[in-house]
């Protein structure tokens, strides 16, 4: 083949792959403007249920899900971890754990509540969970680097 024709099928290959990976999403909170992505190494997708029942958060990985309060219906609701700009996660590191900041948007119409909230979202290492709040819980399986 000529390289003529293949080099710019290349670069465009190049360019499309940084682009996609590139998953960061600013947003504007109470406290000013925030960076979020869904784009994370760890298995957080899946139901975290607080003590066994509901009310629950279900995230996907698309960035999509359901956020349940007490004694309230589920919600649709889109969602990030917090990142810096280039879509590296901010997080605390404990001697066990990572601690990360979860925001999260209702998406339903049901009322005009569209700003963003933030929750505590944590993983533990040694017990090999994932906790929303602090209370909602899942179980993961495999490695994720401390």
């Amino acid at each position: 083949m000529n390289v003529k024709k293949v080099l710019p099928l290349l670069l465009l290959l190049i360019a499309l792959n940084c682009v996609a990976q590139n998953s960061v999403t600013t947003i504007s909170t109470k406290t000013g403007t925030r960076y979020i992505t869904n784009a994370v190494d760890f298995p957080i997708a899946g139901t975290y249920l607080f003590q066994g029942a509901e009310p629950i958060v279900e995230l996907n990985n698309n960035g999509t899900g359901i956020y349940q309060l007490h004694e309230l219906p589920k919600r649709a609701m889109i969602w990030g971890i917090e990142c810096d700009e280039s879509g590296a996660l901010q997080f605390i590191k404990g001697f066990d754990n990572a601690a990360y900041t979860l925001w999260y948007q209702y998406s339903d119409s049901s009322d005009s509540d569209t700003n963003w909230n933030e929750v505590p979202f944590s993983i533990h290492f040694n017990t090999m969970k994932m906790f929303i709040q602090g209370e909602r819980m899942k179980d993961y399986s495999g490695t994720i680097e401390k």
